[in-house]
């Protein structure tokens, strides 16, 4: 009994210590960006002199983020989805191939998105391509492809055994079962999909030597883009301190991308499940 209560206080411990940090960061991001936060800074790409304080907004990064994460995200679930089904219902009979594929994508999950970064990098250097919209498109979609695989693959683990050997047994062929899986798992497909747009929207440093930089808006994927977390990056880097008043501005509609994302990503699923079988 004395180590169940120590134990259970000690996880309401972290448990609130975590809420708490997450609020004091939310706070702190709160109150030095909404004062700089301007309907202008939002609507407009920016001007002459924007980095030393003067007119022009932060446009240029959102559209540059929302473009290389829905790119990326749309890449990478041409990949993810069929590689998990495969290993879902393909693999069903070799656990031990299951069970190392797993392992291999949960290592490529944890590099970091630095390393991901540099590896684009030296393949642009060896193909002698420019920064662009689409190095970093192809740079996000190898990041969050291993993060779209294991999210599919544990809602895909989660359908019961019977579904597949009820299809096969009817006559289906495997495509005709992967469409049924399909279905049955779509609500984890769109919350992967989602996941992912989040992580490629927020990354820094996978990008960080590929997309590049620039004050306008790509109009084709062989151009360099802006994203929010380089537009803070480099704003925080100034010394003036207007600049880094916007940094914490570019901060707050960042993190407010990515609330409405995840806001939407719970409601999304949860009408998606109502035509699955539970």
């Amino acid at each position: 009994m004395i180590e169940e209560k120590f134990f259970k206080y000690l996880m309401a411990v972290f448990t609130y210590s975590l809420i708490g940090l997450l609020f004091l960061i939310l706070y702190e991001i709160f109150k030095k960006g909404f004062p700089a936060l301007s309907w202008d800074m939002i609507s407009q790409v920016p001007k002459g002199g924007f980095y030393f304080g003067k007119e022009g907004g932060i446009l240029n990064a959102i559209v540059g983020s929302l473009y290389l994460a829905l790119g990326a995200s749309l890449l990478s679930i041409l990949i993810s989805l069929p590689v998990a089904i495969f290993i879902s219902i393909s693999l069903v009979k070799y656990e031990k191939w299951q069970h190392i594929i797993r392992l291999i994508l949960d290592l490529l999950w944890g590099v970091p998105p630095i390393v991901y970064g540099a590896f684009m990098f030296s393949i642009m250097l060896s193909f002698g391509m420019k920064a662009s919209l689409l190095a970093g498109i192809i740079t996000i979609a190898l990041l969050i492809t291993p993060v779209m695989i294991r999210a599919m693959d544990e809602v895909l683990r989660n359908i019961p055994l019977g579904l597949l050997e009820s299809s096969l047994s009817l006559g289906a062929t495997r495509f005709e079962t992967a469409v049924i899986f399909f279905r049955q798992a779509l609500p984890g497909i769109a919350t992967a999909f989602l996941l992912g747009f989040a992580k490629g929207v927020g990354d820094t440093a996978a990008v960080l030597f590929t997309v590049g930089y620039t004050d306008y808006i790509p109009r084709s994927v062989m151009e360099p883009a802006a994203t929010l977390p380089l537009s803070i990056f480099f704003q925080l880097s100034s010394p003036i301190e207007e600049v880094k008043a916007r940094a914490y501005a570019a901060a707050v509609v960042l993190t407010g991308i990515i609330l409405i994302i995840s806001v939407f990503s719970r409601y999304l699923s949860s009408r998606v499940s109502k035509n699955t079988i539970s």
